[in-house]
């Protein structure tokens, strides 16, 4: 069944995320825009930093407007000045992860088509060693700390532009505005695929410009414009986090306060300390592990006016945790990279705990049977969605995308949902294979695919398990060649494999071997045993 928008889109406001950029910059000026290892940075700051930025592309490469340029920083300022910087040159950004492998940037890079990219200086030893098999032409390094006072890089064999010098040199050149249209590209956001390669969602302008809209207007309420503190501790290499704190809030001219890293919480709860914060958002095991923190506790949420979930299903433990302690219900979503990212969101004030709200204005969701029909009411089945934040297709994978496209024009999530009457939607299952740790997605053949490239490995199986830290682990399944070898010989060999491979999120923590995996009668393994199965 259909729950049509009520309300349709307005996209009338800024012609492209350009003109958000500068309109925003023009409106809120002096205000303090983000803040990073606690130096802040003015929406005039940003704004002048990427237009050198931009103007240093234009003029000292050879990019062209189209062009793609790859990002892979943590949360720090340079990520923001360098984003805004290749959007306003009218080129692609391309969101890349810190964490990724040697494997995974080779073919991020190549099937991207990158030829420059902004990288952090710590990570230049792993690129030196793939930036000759890629398009790379540019390298741009930078210091997590290089705002605060200039740091010394690693010295490497490629040619590298300290990130500092770029800006110095940028504002010595003329800055050439570039509008792009609605419909012109703005992001590749790389998610997974059943064939175990990610996949470039192809955002546009609109996309980004849609969503930001559709978003605010189901939280318009918990937001003072210009003066709202938002926590990002959630990697805005990710859509959702690009979204919340690059678009949406920048867009209100809030200040968001930049968390390098997530995982040292003694830290980001001492970062928190110090600012009035007004949102935050975060996922179900962040939720956890903050509160379960005695120096938490005693923060200050008195202007904590609203907490969003996304990226992995939200626990009623960690929702009542959250609720207990900061005195603010968590407003739990739905999204995917394809769809930049929001699909359905609780409004705050409504929200209805185990759901994931109602789909955002001028959003259209069906739930299809496996012919791509729309099911009875009160019957689960695959969540389907028509929008204006629905990407373009999958870049230069035509054949992928009319996989995930119905006729009508809507994206096939492969994630099972169920609709209350009154619009109120529930995931109850999720892509059958794909397993999410810590609110990243693995999916089980690519891990399969490293697994089945060991020398002793005969077969392999992936699923996902119940994990207390990361919501799951990755558990592998697998076969021996050789039946008499030493499972535990052959597990530190396999898994040392796995980390040369993998990021580490997706190397498997659980390893169970057996003689044969259970098959279908038509030899299709059966995922579900694995999963029920005793490690």
């Amino acid at each position: 069944m259909a729950f049509d928008a009520q309300t349709q889109v307005d996209l009338s406001q800024y012609r492209s995320l350009v003109d958000l950029i500068e309109t925003t910059t023009a409106r809120y000026g002096d205000n303090t825009a983000y803040i990073c290892l606690d130096k802040a940075s003015s929406f005039n700051d940003i704004e002048q930093a990427s237009r050198y930025f931009a103007a240093y592309l234009q003029h000292k490469t050879d990019l062209k407007p189209g062009d793609r340029v790859a990002i892979q920083l943590p949360n720090i300022t340079q990520f923001v000045i360098a984003a805004y910087g290749v959007i306003r040159a009218g080129m692609v950004l391309v969101n890349t992860n810190p964490q990724y492998t040697e494997r995974e940037l080779i073919h991020q890079f190549n099937d991207s088509g990158a030829r420059a990219v902004v990288v952090l200086s710590d990570l230049l030893p792993i690129l030196a060693k793939v930036v000759a098999t890629t398009p790379i032409k540019y390298v741009i390094s930078t210091h997590s700390a290089d705002m605060l006072a200039q740091q010394i890089q690693p010295k490497t064999n490629i040619a590298t532009i300290e990130f500092l010098s770029l800006l110095k040199q940028g504002a010595e050149l003329e800055f050439t505005p570039v509008y792009p249209a609605q419909d012109a590209l703005a992001a590749l956001q790389y998610t997974g695929g059943t064939t175990g390669l990610s996949k470039g969602a192809m955002l546009t302008h609109g996309n980004m410009l849609a969503n930001a809209y559709q978003v605010k207007s189901r939280i318009a309420n918990t937001m003072t414009p210009g003066e709202d503190v938002f926590i990002a501790p959630l990697p805005i290499y990710h859509i959702y986090a690009f979204m919340v704190n690059l678009v949406l809030y920048f867009e209100t001219g809030a200040c968001s306060v930049l968390i390098p890293n997530p995982r040292d919480i003694p830290g980001l709860i001492k970062t928190m300390a110090k600012y009035p914060f007004t949102g935050f958002a975060g996922l179900n095991t962040l939720f956890v592990a903050l509160c379960h923190q005695e120096a938490f506790k005693t923060l200050d949420f008195s202007h904590l006016k609203i907490t969003i979930s996304g990226g992995t299903a939200l626990t009623s433990t960690a929702a009542d945790a959250w609720q207990r302690t900061t005195g603010c219900m968590v407003c739990e979503g739905y999204g995917l990279s394809e769809t930049s990212p929001v699909v359905c969101l609780n409004a705050s004030g409504f929200q209805r705990l185990g759901t994931i709200g109602k789909a955002v204005i001028g959003t259209e969701v069906m739930i299809l049977d496996a012919d791509d029909n729309p099911v009875p009411m009160g019957t689960t089945g695959e969540l389907a969605v028509r929008g204006p934040q629905v990407m373009a297709g999958y870049w230069q994978q035509a054949s992928e995308t009319a996989k995930v496209m119905t006729k009508t024009g809507y994206f096939k999530t492969g994630d099972i949902a169920l609709v209350s009457e009154d619009g109120f939607y529930t995931i109850v299952d999720r892509k059958k294979d794909m397993v999410i740790v810590s609110g990243f997605n693995v999916y089980p053949n690519e891990v399969e695919n490293i697994l089945a490239t060991h020398s002793s490995v005969l077969e392999a199986a992936v699923v996902g398990v119940s994990d207390e830290h990361s919501g799951e682990a990755v558990k592998a399944v697998i076969v021996l060649k050789d039946p008499s070898q030493d499972p535990q010989i052959a597990k530190a060999d396999i898994e040392a494999h796995c980390r040369k491979q993998l990021t580490a999120y997706k190397v498997p923590k659980i390893f169970e071997f057996k003689t044969q995996l259970p098959k279908s009668t038509v030899g299709k393994i059966l995922r579900r045993e694995l999963r029920q199965s005793n490690s």
